[in-house]
């Protein structure tokens, strides 16, 4: 299987990586995380405009319909710029949704907007853990609760804390019933994987922007006479680092390519565990080279920082993820047996 990017890719991500930085990102996560979602509209919809938000999408619903590796290597630098707002549900999950349930007017009613950038989405995934908690219920014009086999709009009922200030969480509570049936509970599934392997995206590139913040930093800042970066714990400290961001991204992009596959949620799953693991480590490495500023709200890598805590459990805890590759490991093996 190979794992290179083609030509192509790589332009659309460094053109998307552009845009972003012409944007002035932190400036608008700072203003989406106090309630003015005005400067990270305007940057969705120049996001929109490129092509971002319709990678998912049918052409025929007004999107691109590109394949699932298209969307990780936006997402990645969706991640290295910590972009605000629900990306990840608007772009990802509730395409992947719509488009797979058999009535297709939902996806009708609502896709278009989201490739244009004229409407946001949002859905809670309904579980004992987290309940029915939805990202920027407040900024999305399409709130959506998936529950088994029921599909609803719903409605925000109250704001939850997040270690993240720019990832505004809200409770939800059910409104219309859009969709119900047998084939709800697979498309569910399609949707949470999709959603999980847009996070996993978003956490290896936010690893990335923090081991150059960490790299560039550690070449300026002196001790002892000489760049903090020329000390060898600080060298090893950030080479680890880089390891562990290369280590994550085959296996993020064999995710992208299984999507369609029996193994679609070990792949994600292990995907989404490789990527948080190395953004961890890249946020625990970015901070001790930073010392003491690091902590501060002020300075721009704590955007980084809170945005990686938030994003290890967004779509599904470490734990869980654990579970499911070891309950499709041992389904594997059963299969072998059977076949013997």
């Amino acid at each position: 299987m190979r794992f290179a990017l083609s030509p192509e890719q790589l332009d659309f991500g460094t053109s998307v990586r552009k845009l972003l930085d012409a944007g002035r990102t932190p400036a608008a996560v700072r203003n989406w995380a106090s309630g003015d979602p005005r400067p990270g509209r305007a940057l969705i919809g120049q996001l929109a405009g490129a092509g971002v938000l319709g990678l998912a999408i049918d052409d025929e619903l007004g999107g691109v319909g590109a394949e699932p590796i298209d969307l990780v290597v936006a997402f990645v630098e969706l991640g290295r710029a910590a972009a605000p707002g629900p990306l990840v549900e608007t772009a990802a999950a509730i395409p992947a949704l719509l488009q797979a349930l058999p009535d297709k007017s939902l996806a009708q009613r609502w896709l278009s907007g989201f490739a244009e950038g004229t409407a946001l989405g949002t859905i809670a995934f309904a579980s004992p853990e987290q309940g029915r908690v939805a990202l920027d219920a407040d900024s999305a014009e399409v709130v959506l609760i998936a529950d088994g086999a029921q599909v609803h709009t719903a409605h925000r009922t109250g704001l939850v804390r997040s270690i993240d200030p720019a990832r505004r969480l809200f409770s939800v509570a059910a409104d219309e019933l859009v969709a119900e049936g047998d084939e709800v509970p697979d498309a569910v599934a399609v949707a949470f994987d999709t959603g999980a392997l847009a996070c996993a995206a978003q956490l290896l590139g936010a690893g990335r922007a923090l081991l150059d913040a960490a790299t560039g930093y550690a070449k300026q800042r002196k001790q002892f006479g000489k760049p903090i970066g020329e000390f060898q714990a600080v060298k090893q400290k950030l080479a680890d680092v880089l390891i562990g961001l290369d280590l994550a991204e085959p296996l993020l992009y064999r995710a992208a390519l299984t999507m369609g596959e029996a193994t679609r949620g070990r792949d994600v799953s292990a995907a989404v565990l490789a990527c948080g693991d190395a953004a961890h480590q890249a946020a625990r490495a970015a901070l001790q080279v930073h010392g003491a500023i690091g902590y501060t709200a002020e300075y721009d890598l704590s955007l980084w920082l809170t945005k990686v805590t938030a994003l290890r459990s967004a779509w599904g805890t470490p734990d869980l993820h654990r579970a499911r590759i070891a309950h499709a490991l041992r389904e594997a093996v059963v299969s072998q047996r059977g076949t013997a």
